[in-house]
């Protein structure tokens, strides 16, 4: 966090950062990218309580009028990332236990042909890249640096989805990023799951090296619907 950042409280133990704006772009579009990526950065989940934002405490904190705040917060409603809620304010938008199923369902067919055209389209450099993602954990196992693994594990999903060289599915799996980002986050420190995880992601990254098309998309799918099915059995308190 900058020196210029300010962590905005919401509910106990949540917070935005956020920092002031530079107002030699569009005011609104910086603070409908900062507001995106302050909701994608925050562990939406971690608590039941709802998590409403405050204009004015926001509009201070970027050093700006309310009026881009509520511009941006008007995309990011359309977006369906924040809902309104008569006479009580804006909350950040929490999906339920079968959305987020779903949502990591198709998560599992965009990134399984994501890894289906990086067999095609991936330089043996930009592959090996994923390999090195995992260095900082071959002399201990992923659950003794969980916060670590857990960024790393994000990022490599992330990276295959770039490695794939679909701005479509780059602009599809964008929406529904910000939830499956945090169940990943949430539920890999959960029945050594992290440790699985790494299996899993060195067998992807096997079968990548070797371009074999129809492995990777298959360990890829399988690997996201593990979680989807992990989710079912075990995330009730998301309902």
């Amino acid at each position: 966090m900058s020196a210029q950042s300010q962590s905005i409280a919401q509910p106990p133990g949540l917070s935005l950062s956020v920092q002031p704006i530079n107002a030699g772009a569009s005011l609104r579009d910086q603070a409908y990218a900062m507001l995106r990526q302050a909701i994608a950065d925050a562990d939406i989940y971690q608590s039941h309580e709802e998590i409403r934002l405050d204009e004015r405490v926001l509009s201070e904190a970027m050093g700006v009028s309310r009026t881009p705040i509520r511009e941006a917060m008007t995309l990011l409603e359309q977006e369906g990332f924040l809902r309104t809620v008569p006479r009580r304010g804006i909350y950040i938008m929490r999906k339920t236990k079968r959305e987020i199923v779903e949502m990591i369902q198709m998560w599992a067919a965009l990134e399984s042909m994501a890894a289906r055209l990086a067999t095609q389209n991936a330089t043996d450099a930009e592959i090996a890249k994923l390999r090195h993602m995992f260095d900082s954990f071959r002399d201990a196992t992923p659950a003794e640096h969980i916060d670590e693994y857990s960024d790393a594990n994000i990022a490599f999903h992330q990276a295959i989805v770039q490695l794939s060289r679909s701005q479509i599915i780059m602009d599809t799996i964008r929406n529904i990023f910000i939830h499956v980002r945090a169940i990943r986050k949430m539920t890999i420190s959960q029945s050594d799951r992290a440790s699985r995880s790494i299996v899993d992601h060195l067998r992807i990254i096997e079968a990548l090296e070797r371009r074999d098309t129809e492995l990777a998309e298959r360990l890829v799918r399988q690997h996201s619907l593990d979680l989807a099915d992990y989710v079912e059995k075990h995330c009730d308190f998301l309902d």
